[in-house]
C-alpha cells in the first residue's frame, strides 16, 4: 500500500515533495496498541478502522498528537454491512438479507459498538476542525461485472460464518445455496444482484 501511494503521488507536481517515509500500521498489529514512534506527519488516513477500536477517542487524541499543526485527518466510515440481494430471491423465505442484517446488528452491538457513531462529533470533541463531510451512497445495478458476484460471495460467506448461531436452519440453507459456486441458484449465476452501501468521509484539520 505504501509503495502504491508513493508511486501515485510522487510524480504529481507539488505532491512530489511528499516524504518518502509513509508509515502504515501492520495488519498484525492490534488497532488498540500504542502507535510506533513517528516524526510529525502531515496526513493521517483512517478508512473503516475507527469503529473497530476499543477507545476511538483515545486513537483520535493520538492522531492529533502525531499531526503537525494544520495537518489533516481523513476518516472514512460505514454505517452497516453492504447489501446485495433482492427481497424475494425465488428460494427460501423473502427478506433473507434483512434478517441477516438484523442478526448482524445484534452482533455488532456487542463486538463493535462504535459502528455508526457520530464521527463528526467525535472529531470536534478531539479538537479537530471539520473542513468537509461527504456521504457516498453506492448503488450499483445490473448488469454488473463478475467481480460484483465475487464481492457478494466473499461478504455473504463471512456473514454466514459469523451469524450461524443467530440464523435459523432455513436461512442458513438458503445462504449455502447462494454460496454454492456451481449451483444453478448460486450468486455467480444470478442476474439480479446489486451493490448497495453508504460511506461517509470527513476531512478534519488539527488547528
Amino acid at each position: 500500500m505504501a509503495r502504491r501511494i508513493l508511486a501515485t503521488v510522487t510524480p504529481c507536481g507539488p505532491a512530489s515533495r511528499l516524504s518518502s517515509q509513509v508509515v502504515l500500521p501492520r495488519a498484525t498489529r492490534s488497532l488498540d496498541a500504542e502507535w510506533p514512534a513517528l516524526d510529525t506527519v502531515d496526513l493521517v488516513w483512517a478508512s473503516a478502522s475507527l469503529h473497530h477500536m476499543a477507545d476511538p477517542d483515545r486513537a483520535l487524541a493520538q492522531v492529533s498528537a502525531a499531526l503537525r499543526p494544520g495537518g489533516l485527518l481523513a476518516v472514512a466510515e460505514m454505517d452497516s454491512f453492504p447489501r446485495f440481494l433482492p427481497d424475494d430471491l425465488g428460494l427460501g423465505r423473502p427478506g433473507l438479507e434483512a434478517r441477516c442484517h438484523a442478526a448482524l446488528g445484534e452482533e455488532h452491538a456487542v463486538r463493535v459498538p462504535h459502528l455508526g457513531s457520530d464521527w463528526g462529533a467525535r472529531l470536534t470533541g478531539a479538537g479537530f476542525t471539520i473542513e468537509a463531510e461527504r456521504v457516498f451512497a453506492i448503488e450499483l445495478t445490473p448488469p454488473l461485472p463478475a467481480s460484483a458476484a465475487r464481492y457478494a460471495q466473499v461478504s455473504l460467506r463471512r456473514l454466514r460464518t459469523g451469524m450461524a448461531s443467530r440464523l435459523d436452519a432455513d436461512d442458513l440453507a438458503t445462504l449455502d445455496t447462494l454460496l454454492d459456486g456451481e449451483g444453478p441458484d448460486s450468486l455467480s449465476r444470478r442476474d439480479d444482484l446489486t451493490v448497495r452501501h453508504t460511506r461517509t468521509i470527513w476531512a478534519a484539520r488539527r488547528p
